[in-house]
């Protein structure tokens, strides 16, 4: 449900969380980004930093400069501002990623899970069984079927969030148990019903389904996509997943390796909630991928 009015909860004397609303979907979600912009832009004097969540606006804000009661009362009157989503247009990005399924990388990360922790089913073939699938073919066309738009960040710098904007390759998965100790930098990943990718090496507890040799997160800002930003994705864009084959893995990863490779982005595109909303009304949901 989305609130009619916003619920603020201090943290400390210097943050506030604004939750909008107690559930999990992309209207609400979509209405945290556009609230989001609307704050940015008025430019509040004293708000130092946003962050959107799945369904809540962190604000880091100056008490010497606004207060608290001030600063909610502002902030509500730009939600109520807000009028009907159906009417709102944001700018999204999008990012193509390449992705080489059910790769080697990720499968030497399984298999050292079974010889070091426990054995478990391997990723590809748990989510086949799980979403009722007919083979990993399948879970690759479903996968990279649709384009994910980037409900949020967090855990790690440039760790997205991703949701599927075709509910029709919508896919579920358990997170392991416990979770793994290492994960590759690179893998692409799959937990609840959420997809990501990951940003470094790092623990880890999604199902693994492929490798991207294309960073999302660059510390030391070599590549052409991080001069401005250690993190490529941001709350709001979108990722459309590329498959692709050993050979232009091998390419595109000697690239990076060179400081050479330029992502793919479409940085003009637009969003309208409206036309997503009549697109999803004209979809024939039996279609099998």
């Amino acid at each position: 449900m989305i609130y009619d009015e916003p619920k603020y909860t201090p943290g400390g004397d210097r943050y506030i969380e604004m939750e909008l609303g107690n559930e999990l979907n992309f209207d609400l979600n979509f209405l945290v980004h556009s609230l989001t912009k609307n704050i940015r832009d008025s430019k509040i004097n004293g708000i130092l930093e946003l962050l959107p969540n799945m369904a809540s606006i962190v604000m880091a804000y100056n008490p010497d400069q606004i207060s608290f009661d001030d600063l909610t009362k502002e902030t509500t009157n730009l939600y109520r501002s807000l009028g009907s989503l159906e009417s709102i247009e944001l700018i999204s990005p999008v990012f193509t990623i390449p992705v080489l399924y059910f790769d080697h990388r990720t499968k030497e990360c399984w298999e050292d899970y079974c010889k070091t922790i426990q054995p478990k089913t391997y990723d590809p073939d748990l989510m086949v069984e799980l979403n009722k699938l007919s083979d990993k073919s399948q879970l690759k066309r479903i996968h990279s079927g649709t384009e994910y738009w980037v409900a949020a960040l967090g855990f790690y710098p440039g760790l997205a969030s991703l949701i599927s904007l075709d509910p029709r390759c919508r896919l579920t998965a358990p997170k392991y148990n416990p979770p793994r100790t290492w994960t590759p930098k690179g893998t692409v990943g799959y937990g609840g019903s959420v997809t990501c990718v990951y940003p470094d090496q790092t623990p880890g507890g999604y199902q693994i389904i492929g490798h991207t040799p294309a960073p999302v997160c660059d510390l030391k800002q070599r590549l052409p996509a991080f001069r401005k930003d250690v993190a490529l994705l941001r709350p709001g864009d979108r990722v459309r997943f590329v498959p692709i084959e050993l050979n232009e893995y091998e390419y595109i990863e000697a690239h990076v390796a060179e400081g050479t490779y330029s992502h793919n982005i479409a940085r003009y595109s637009k969003f309208s909630i409206k036309q997503y909303h009549a697109w999803i009304k004209s979809l024939d949901e039996q279609v099998i991928f």
